[in-house]
């Protein structure tokens, strides 16, 4: 078995917090290997496991299921509502002259490039990223930022087509970043940082971090 075991972050009766590796699918994409995901590795000890939501295979970091269709119902509503909390991590290319600010560009499918996602004023759907700088390194084609990202929607792809759109494309990213740049790195600089919810069975809050890997 490959070295990408999640992390067991958080389990009750009720929900599973995992921390995904990158290069792990979340859920199953069909055909031999690409069966091999989060979702049947956490339901190996966990049966009644259920993925809430989705991580790209390039990124890392936290993951929520729940414990049964009635938790998954309650957990999507959560997330329907916008009121799970969910933090990013990401070192993108270039330095950002902003300290902070907030992307709000409508994203959609690019027919001619699956999978690959575009802004689309016309057809997208609406999206809202946050972003605030963490610090700045290198200079000139190896400038960098690290930056954190507050993701109020949950669209496909959605930091990753929305930092590109802003000129600032992920390192390591290998469908938006410089094709030259993508092979240079040994994963996508994306990491998820933080997940916060109402805990659906004690309605209480809870939240769970996970430190950043690179």
């Amino acid at each position: 078995m490959p070295p990408l075991t999640p992390t067991i972050v958080y389990a009750d009766e009720a929900v599973i917090v995992a921390d995904k590796p990158a290069g792990l699918l979340s859920m199953p994409a069909g055909g031999g290997a690409r069966n091999d995901c989060l979702a049947s590795r956490v339901q190996a000890l966990y049966p009644d496991a259920l993925l809430v939501h989705r991580l790209d295979m390039a990124t890392s970091g936290l993951i929520m299921l729940a414990r049964g269709h009635e938790m998954l119902r309650c957990m999507n509503l959560a997330f329907e509502q916008r009121i799970v909390g969910k933090k990013y991590c990401a070192v993108v290319h270039g330095h950002m002259t902003e300290e902070q600010g907030e992307i709000t560009l409508p994203l959609g499918s690019d027919p001619d490039n699956p999978p690959r996602q575009k802004v689309d004023p016309l057809h997208g759907r609406p999206a809202r990223t946050r972003y605030r700088v963490l610090a700045r390194s290198g200079a000139g084609d190896d400038a960098r930022t690290r930056v954190e990202l507050t993701l109020y929607t949950g669209r496909t792809h959605q930091l990753r087509v929305h930092l590109l759109s802003i000129g600032h494309p992920i390192i390591g990213d290998p469908l938006y970043a410089p094709l030259a740049e993508a092979g240079r790195e040994p994963r996508m600089c994306l990491h998820a940082t933080s997940l916060a919810f109402i805990h659906p069975r004690t309605r209480l809050p809870a939240c769970f971090d996970s430190p950043v890997p690179f």
